[in-house]
C-alpha cells in the first residue's frame, strides 16, 4: 500500500513559522516602547466574579 503525501503539511508549517515570527516581532516592538510583560503563575484566573446577571422575567 502506498503512503500518499501532500504538501498541506508544509504550507501548515509555513502558516505556522510565519505568525511565530510575528508575534516574536510584536513583542520586540513592544517591549522596546517600555512595554512590560507580567509573569501570572499557574491557577491563578483573570476571571473577575461579580452579581450574577439577571435572568428573563418568567411568563
Amino acid at each position: 500500500m502506498a503512503v500518499k503525501t501532500t504538501t498541506t503539511t508544509k504550507r501548515k508549517a509555513a502558516a505556522a513559522s510565519a505568525t511565530s515570527n510575528s508575534i516574536d516581532s510584536q513583542i520586540e516592538t513592544f517591549l522596546a516602547s517600555g512595554g512590560e510583560i507580567q509573569e501570572i503563575p499557574n491557577g491563578k484566573s483573570g476571571q473577575v466574579y461579580g452579581a450574577p446577571r439577571p435572568g428573563k422575567p418568567a411568563k
